[in-house]
């Protein structure tokens, strides 16, 4: 039996360090100590959340509803417990504080476990129906009641879903590697159970009770998706040949969204690319899979696109996010119908294809799908021809598409689920110098307004993702672009990401007003690449004390909401864009 102080101890000193290798050792020392029957849970609770993300069974408690626990709690007014919380502005330190200082004894305490916080946690979550808030409520005050006031910190943080360790899933695997694999050359084989499960919790449970040859035998299976394939990015036909060794398959890249369908017999689920089921929002895409899908079980990628009913073109990424909605699905199915393009086979009727070289998993794909108006397998033609390539380009343009996905058709062209490389490589608009192509950046700070924008950010500080250090490095500061709403809405949908300082995975040279965990992932269209002395997005890539910078930026209106924060476009993308923009201005 673990006790959540052990936990709460160690969170802590997490917190306390900026050192990447002290928070592994310190998870290492955790991971080492925790018990087989629990260890899915701490890893599980050290990730915030009871289950993985693709389980859709959250938590569910927003702040009116963790004051009034805590006020519970701590016999205190809720009037103080708010006052308090605006000051502070983390729930884990004012029920820290009301706790450490509660008003109402507890007779009998009893030390908390982590298998008691966690059944408690489950039980909120599946709480429903009219008397819900208050199970809510009385479940979470009765371990508030047992806490210390360490422990109400965590707890709180834990519920709200703001636990800010600094922690991603990659330093669990490092030290899952250390702690039960005999060290970091074991990582390769743990992240690849974890890149084909997004299970982190099973994956640890497997380390720890079967050593790395259980491990080895992970397989996929159906209802946990695979973490994404990611594509690399280039300008140029030829650059594209080249790096796929002159010859390669090149589809429509479809603007729409991503999406895992996984089919079980007569059953259908689907996946976001950040892991999370969807399934409720696109009973028309599980229909279209059922009746075109000539396989009886099987795991498929596709890209899934709004259309015109009237006219079957089809429609932006942006319309077809009317989708992603609880109610009214039914009116959206009809204002926003869908197309789905089918372009990858990972498993089909027990044969894991993950291992298999493109060519194979695409053929796989296109034995099984039986196409119709409304379910296709993706555009594509096999080149080696440089013209070819680009009229291919410009025709898929020309049809609403964003450009093309050229993909590796060698014999090691396997699905590198959870990674980016360069058996993908993406070829959307030019990259001249005033900068055509829009990118994906993550929030990670914000400035206060002044004037008009007074009570709102006037600027959002965003970063690029560095995949090769797990890292956010800034690359330019946007105020432009947002509209009244957009400005209005920015403090209240960021709140939940507010941290009291910089991330642990965050690299800045600027000091935001406000900082944020790297969640938020926003679209951004700038005019040109610079060097710059104050970000360090790929800094002494180029000149030595110098990152790079995007200049003019503006706000695409659009949110990027399917993209986790580890998608977002990479400091090695924006150093590639620049070093073709540097090329376009000699060549003209």
């Amino acid at each position: 039996m673990l006790k959540y102080a052990v936990i709460a101890d160690t969170y802590e000193k997490i917190e306390a360090t900026t050192k990447r290798l002290e928070m592994i050792d310190l998870l290492v020392n955790l991971l080492k100590n925790t018990p087989i029957e629990v260890m899915g849970k701490v890893v599980y609770l050290t990730q915030g959340k009871i289950y993985p993300d693709f389980v859709n069974l959250e938590i569910g408690v927003a702040e009116k509803l963790a004051v009034k626990a805590v006020a519970w709690a701590s016999g205190r007014k809720e009037s103080e417990i708010q006052k308090n919380l605006e000051m502070a502005g983390d729930i884990g330190d004012t029920a820290q504080t009301f706790i450490a200082d509660k008003r109402q004894v507890t007779f009998f305490q009893q030390p908390l476990t982590v298998q008691r916080i966690y059944e408690t946690l489950e039980k909120m979550a599946k709480a429903s129906g009219s008397g819900a808030i208050d199970l809510k409520i009385s479940l979470l005050a009765g371990l508030l009641a047992d806490a210390t006031p360490k422990e109400a910190k965590y707890i709180m943080r834990t519920v709200t879903g703001n636990l800010r360790l600094g922690i991603a899933d990659m330093t669990v695997l490092d030290a899952l590697a250390v702690a039960y694999g005999g060290g970091k050359e074991a990582r390769k084989f743990i992240e690849r159970a974890y890149n084909v499960s997004s299970d982190l919790g099973r994956v640890a449970v497997t380390v720890a009770e079967k050593g790395l040859e259980g491990i080895k035998k992970f397989r996929v299976s159906i209802g946990k998706p695979i973490r994404s394939m990611l594509a690399e990015r280039l300008s140029s036909p030829e650059e594209i040949l080249e790096k796929l060794g002159g010859k390669c398959i090149a589809e429509y890249k479809y603007d729409g969204e991503r999406i895992q369908a996984h089919k079980e017999g007569a059953k259908t689920m689907l996946f976001s690319r950040r892991l999370e089921s969807i399934s409720d929002q696109y009973p028309d895409a599980i229909e279209l899979l059922n009746n075109y899908v000539n396989a009886e079980d099987a795991i498929l990628e596709a890209e899934c696109v709004a259309i015109d009913p009237d006219t079957g073109e089809m429609r932006s990424f942006q319309e077809l996010m009317h989708r992603r909605r609880k109610y009214g699905i039914g009116k959206a199915m009809e204002e926003y119908p869908i197309s789905l393009f089918m372009f990858d086979a990972l498993y089909v009727d027990g044969k894991d294809l993950t291992l298999k070289p493109y060519p194979v998993r695409r053929h796989a794909l296109e034995e099984i799908i039986k196409e119709s108006d409304r379910i296709k397998v993706a555009q594509h033609i096999v080149t080696d021809d440089v013209k070819e390539l680009e009229k291919f380009f410009q025709e898929a343009v020309e049809n609403g598409c964003e450009g093309l996905l050229c993909k590796s058709i060698a014999g090691d062209s396997v699905y590198q689920a959870g990674a980016r490389g360069w058996l993908w490589i993406k070829y959307k608009r030019d990259y001249k110098s005033e900068m055509t192509d829009t990118v994906d950046l993550v929030v990670v700070g914000a400035f206060h307004g002044r004037g008009k924008r007074a009570g709102t950010y006037g600027a959002l500080l965003l970063a690029a993702y560095d995949a090769e250090k797990d890292v956010f490095e800034t690359v330019t500061k946007c105020g432009t672009g947002f509209t009244d709403e957009d400005l209005a809405n920015l403090p209240k949908m960021l709140q939940k990401h507010k941290i009291t300082q910089k991330h642990p995975r965050v690299k800045s040279i600027i000091k935001a007003d406000v900082w944020f965990e790297p969640v938020v992932v926003i679209e951004v269209l700038g005019a040109e690449m610079t060097l710059s002395p104050v970000h360090v997005c790929a800094i002494d890539t180029i000149r030595k004390g110098s990152g790079l910078a995007i200049r003019f930026p503006r706000f695409t209106g659009n949110y990027r909401l399917d993209k986790s924060a580890e998608d977002a476009t990479t400091s090695a993308e924006i150093l590639k864009m620049y070093r073709n923009q540097l090329r376009k201005i000699s060549e003209t």
